[in-house]
Formats: structure tokens, sequence, C-alpha cells
């Protein structure tokens, strides 16, 4: 449950991650040198770490504010963290 302003910042940097892999895949198609290809891959990563680095930011913030108060915070706790062993490596 992200707020417009929120929401709005997320949708654009995961649309510019879009087309950074379309451009990647485009690299590919062109035969372009694999070093080139790499560190675009490298920034693909980097800015879908930012981003969800601000989706946990938020769920911190927001999501087990919410549960606390809510007197649920043991379940939210165990969802974030049954999130976070599939999202690390």
């Amino acid at each position: 449950m992200h707020d417009p302003e929120s929401l709005r910042r997320i949708v654009n940097r995961l649309a510019r991650v879009e087309g950074h892999i379309r451009g990647i895949k485009t690299m590919v198609q062109e035969s372009r040198p694999c070093p080139d290809v790499l560190v675009q891959i490298a920034a693909v990563r980097g800015a879908l770490d930012r981003v969800a680095r601000i989706i946990l930011d938020e769920h911190l913030s927001e999501c087990i504010g919410r549960a606390a108060e809510d007197g649920n915070i043991e379940a939210e706790i165990a969802e974030l963290k049954t999130a976070l062993d599939r999202f690390l490596p």
C-alpha cells in the first residue's frame, strides 16, 4: 500500500529499468562487446536493488508500523522474513 507519490516514483524507476533491459537486448542482438553488455547488466541490477530498497524502506515504516498498531506484528515480521529469504541470495 503505497501513497500515490511513492507509487509514481517506483513505477517510474521500473519503467527506466524496463527501457534499460530493452537496450541490453538490442546490444546483444547487435553483437556488442561482452564487457559493455555486462556493465549494462550491472547497472540494471543496481537499479533493481534501489527499487527494492525503496519498497523495503516503505514496508518497514508503513506496513510494520501498522501491524504493530493492529497487534499482529509477529505475522507481519514472519511474512517479511519469508520474502527476504526469497529475495536475498
